[in-house]
């Protein structure tokens, strides 16, 4: 029985890893839209359309562009289709429920900039750059209505709510409002009193009143009975969006006001980065987005999802924030992040390292759950944050940051409240220049050690920090100050004991310190360049480091000499670490690869490619099942472990293969032709066909029609699949450039081709290029087998010629003879008596001669049968051979020139048949030129014996 994982009771190496799960860029700016029911974020990602799984974030379809960014786009309420645009001017509609485009029209003269659609998912409005406004059906595609007359571009378009009502709302740029009238296709009303572009527009829940938001820092409210201005509110920000929440809906936002049954609000958001709630009667501000600590990000827009009661903020540094509005008001309750820019450093965070924070070239650290699709965001530092580490149990955070400052985080991954998730206990400042290596003690949390471009090694006392009540303007102090090296300090790493720690700089060295007194113990010179990375390993007394000259090397810590280097990588090696209790060693590098190295034969057993630029960061878990790297291409990978997996599925494989083959052995000794050449192609095993089927045919029973030797193999052939077809056709591609597995060859391909129809065999995969392989060497069968023909002809001739030199040689003997005899009885005389008996024998003598003449005659005719049945046997063999399927050599007409080798071959042999011929033609006429003239001299020898004449003309 096959094993199922590999022996236990020793370490084993790893030799696999797979790309299991990606983070990567969801949302570039511009258009977002939740499904009514829920279920998907469809977000803009460049010039394409992502339609994510709201709660795992997987991706569900990419709905790809047409290389100009994506303007807009809306879903219809039923979730079936989504009409977009772009700044290549066309509107496409898509089928959300199998991802495909449906129909894609050119819409409008600019650049659509914002789009709507009614309540009843039929009709699309589209506002475009050009001031037009336009209504098209969504089902057919054509266009229903064409407004005119904004005078600047269309900013908002709103359908009324109503559906009795077929009205549309637009605003502009020039500052107004107009409403329009489906049904009469005329203008209702002109709402003039903004200053500034219209961003927003909303009917109230009774549909009376239209609410309208401007850049100009106000909200105007609009009878639509008398088309006149209510009232208008002043929002003291710029306004982006505008909207009104349902009625009755929401007893309570979070802690704040309680909601009866006829309050009506309203939400707008806009460069301040917070979302407000306000009553529609008398403009009083109800309830007010929680500031986020550190953001400067305003709102571009904001989602009400109806059915959960959840705001959805869209900010200006592309993140997604949800907020419920009954459970925790307006605070914060989940955040998706839509952006990372270059990945600089990650590291697992937790006991069970189910999150990973990141440094993603910003002032903020991002902590990804890897579990669940959000996000939280730690803020703190207030310039781009560029190393970090954790503590052996995952529960401190460091950062290191180019504004020269480092931080020590607290972390609680269970806590609720995303405030409480991560807490700054303290900074650590007095380098001079920015931070790049921090590194955190692994057996006590007393210790932090930075390193900076300042050229200098800090070590900070944790000790002072309150855990309980954490404070993040507690500053720490340092114990002791190096000057380590003469350039910028790239890496720093601690040993396992915490006994010593090393260093790595750009001035090409690593360097090994005491840890307590900070004192110099040892240097590791060879590098070529500067040395990017260091790491102990875990179980021996050994240092790695990785440089920009492309290579790692292995130190030992006892005399600080070089064990062993490392070469593969084709640009600078950014980080490396151990891995399998540090049997091996796995590093990333600019090339945009990931390696796997085994220490003791210096190989590398294993590259990963999943990146498209330099991949700046590497993290092990603890458990080494997963490796995690992050990139200049804004990605990050979580590389899982299937050695064991792989391992299992080669011995089931063997188990399987070995199975096979005794069945297949089986079905051949039982003569089963049908599953054995089923069999034969699952296991791809072309010559054990090739022997099946050259055995059939030599079997081949008396009086058979079928085309292989076996009406049943015939059938098999006709049944294969498509793919099994393909796989056949290159099986026979290959035998056929053999002539000795020509006839083979030739059969099945005539068996495969004869009862199909030209559409089967253009739908059989890479048909074309089996074709071009076939149609030169069958050519070149196809001649050989004509010219065997016609060089039967000479044999026949020759034969033929040889057969009639024979028989007339052989009837001047008995012509002689007979005259001879006649001559001696005539010289002796006698009387009448004597003379009858003469004429008797005489009688006697011609009717033998006539009788050995007529034998010879039916010889030479039964040879020239046999000869002509031969000849008649190689010219039908060229005839099945023209018979067969020429389509061969038709799809391959283009091809009728061979390559150089086989022009060269084929003109040899060419050449070599049209010398034998022509060698056979004169040999053959010299032989019938002697002939002849031994004829006209037995001629002139024999005028008086017309009896041999005519026979002679006879056999001739």
């Amino acid at each position: 029985m096959a094993q199922t994982q590999p022996p236990q009771g020793k370490i084993h190496l790893k030799t696999s890893f797979r790309s299991t799960q990606t983070i990567e860029s969801i949302y570039t700016g511009g258009k977002v839209c939740i499904s009514h029911d829920e279920k998907y974020l469809i977000t803009t990602v460049g010039e394409d359309i992502d339609v994510l799984d709201i709660e795992t974030g997987k991706k569900v379809w990419r709905l790809k562009g047409d290389t100009e960014i994506i303007t807009t786009f809306a879903i219809t309420e039923d979730g079936k289709y989504l009409v977009s645009a772009s700044k290549s001017l066309q509107l496409k509609t898509w089928d959300l429920t199998t991802g495909t485009l449906v129909r894609s029209t050119k819409a409008h003269d600019a650049p659509i900039i914002v789009m709507a659609i009614d309540p009843t998912s039929t009709l699309v409005a589209t506002g475009s750059a050009d001031s037009t406004i336009k209504v098209w059906d969504i089902a057919k595609g054509f266009c229903t209505h064409n407004f005119k007359g904004h005078g600047g571009v269309i900013s908002a378009v709103l359908f009324h709510p109503d559906r009795t009502k077929w009205w549309l709302c637009s605003g502009a740029d020039d500052c107004t409002v107009r409403v329009w009238d489906l049904q009469t296709r005329k203008q209702l009303a002109v709402l003039e009193s903004h200053v500034s572009v219209v961003r927003g527009l909303a009917v109230s829940n009774s549909g009376n009143t239209l609410i309208s938001g401007s850049r100009d820092k106000v909200v105007n409210l609009w009878d639509l009975r008398t088309m006149k201005l209510l009232t208008t509110y002043p929002i003291y920000e710029t306004i982006e969006t505008v909207g009104i929440l349902q009625k009755g809906k929401i007893a309570r936002i979070g802690d704040q006001r309680e909601l009866t049954a006829d309050d009506e609000v309203f939400y707008t958001a806009g460069d301040s980065g917070m979302i407000k709630i306000f009553d529609l009667k008398s403009g009083q501000l109800v309830a007010q987005q929680q500031e986020e600590e550190g953001s400067k990000a305003g709102v571009s827009d904001v989602l009400y999802i109806t059915g959960s009661q959840q705001l959805v903020s869209i900010t200006s540094d592309q993140n997604i924030l949800f907020f419920d509005l009954e459970k925790k008001g307006l605070k914060r309750y989940k955040q998706v992040v839509g952006y990372n820019d270059e990945i600089i450093d990650v590291v697992y965070l937790g006991e069970e390292e189910s999150h990973l924070a990141v440094a993603a070239n910003s002032e903020q650290i991002r902590v990804f759950n890897l579990k669940r699709f959000e996000c939280d965001l730690v803020y703190g530092h207030t310039d781009i944050v560029i190393c970090l580490d954790r503590n052996s149990d995952g529960t401190l955070l460091a950062s290191g940051a180019k504004d020269n400052t480092a931080k020590v985080w607290t972390v609680d991954i269970e806590q609720e409240d995303p405030d409480l998730r991560y807490q700054c206990i303290g900074t650590c400042v007095g380098h001079t220049e920015a931070i790049g290596a921090v590194a955190l003690t692994r057996r006590t949390d007393g210790l932090l050690l930075t390193g900076s471009q300042d050229r200098t090694i800090k070590c900070w006392d944790l000790s002072t920090a309150d855990l309980e009540e954490p404070d993040d303007k507690h500053r720490f102090k340092s114990h002791y100050t190096i000057q380590a090296h003469d350039k910028d300090i790239n890496a720093i790493a601690i040993a396992p004991n915490d006994k010593i720690f090393a260093t790595g700089s750009q001035d090409k060295l690593a360097k090994i310190w005491n840890l307590q007194e900070g004192t110099l113990m040892g240097t590791c010179k060879g590098h070529k360049r500067g040395v990017w990375s260091v790491q102990f390993s875990p179980v021996d007394q050994c240092l790695a480091t990785s440089s920009g000259d492309r290579t790692i090397k292995l130190w030992s810590l006892n005399d600080f000499s070089c064990l062993r280097t490392f070469e593969g990588h084709t640009n600078s090696i950014l980080k490396v670490d151990f891995l399998t209790s540090g049997l091996q060693l796995v590093s990333c590098g600019s090339d945009g690869l990931v390696k796997l190295w085994t220490i003791r034969t210096n190989e590398c057993v294993a590259t990963l490619d999943n990146h498209t630029e330099k991949i700046w960061a590497l993290a092990v878990r603890k458990d080494e099942s997963t490796v995690v790297t992050g990139g200049a291409d804004s990605m990050i990978n979580l590389w899982e472990d299937f050695t064991e997996q792989e391992y299992a599925e080669r011995k089931q494989a063997q188990a399987d293969q070995v199975l096979k083959e005794q069945e297949l052995s089986n079905y051949l000794q039982r003569r089963d032709w049908k599953n054995a050449i089923t069999l034969a192609l699952s296991l791809e095993q072309p010559f054990r066909l090739l022997q099946l089927f050259n055995q059939i045919m030599r079997e081949r029973p008396e009086g058979d029609v079928s085309i292989t030797g076996l009406e049943a193999v015939d059938k098999v052939l006709r049944d294969l699949s498509l793919e099994q077809v393909a796989k056949l056709l290159g099986y026979v591609r290959d035998w056929n450039t053999h002539a000795k597995n020509m006839r083979p060859a030739q059969t099945i391909l005539y068996a495969i081709l004869r009862d199909r129809k030209v559409s089967d065999v253009e739908a059989v995969p890479g048909i074309k290029d089996l074709l071009d392989g076939l149609a030169p060497y069958s050519q070149r069968h196809f001649q050989r087998i004509e010219q065997l023909a016609v060089r039967s002809y000479i044999v026949d001739y020759t034969v033929q010629a040889m057969d009639l030199m024979t028989l007339v040689g052989g009837l001047d003997k008995l012509g002689l003879d007979a005259e001879t005899t006649a001559n001696g009885t005539g010289g002796g005389g006698g009387d009448d008596g004597s003379e009858s008996d003469d004429d008797e024998e005489g009688e006697k003598e011609s009717e033998t001669t006539n009788q050995l003449r007529r034998q010879h005659e039916q010889l030479a005719l039964e040879r020239l049968a046999a000869y002509k049945a031969s000849r008649e046997m190689v010219v039908s063999a060229s005839a099945q051979a023209n018979a067969m399927p020429r389509m061969v050599a038709v799809v391959a007409d283009d091809d009728e020139d061979l390559d150089g080798e086989f022009e060269g071959e084929e003109g040899d042999v060419e050449m070599a048949d049209a010398e034998a011929v022509e060698e056979g033609e004169e040999a053959t006429s010299g032989d019938a030129d002697d002939s002849d003239a031994e004829e006209e001299d037995e001629e002139e020898d024999d005028d008086n014996d017309e009896d041999e004449d005519e026979d002679e003309d006879d056999s001739e």
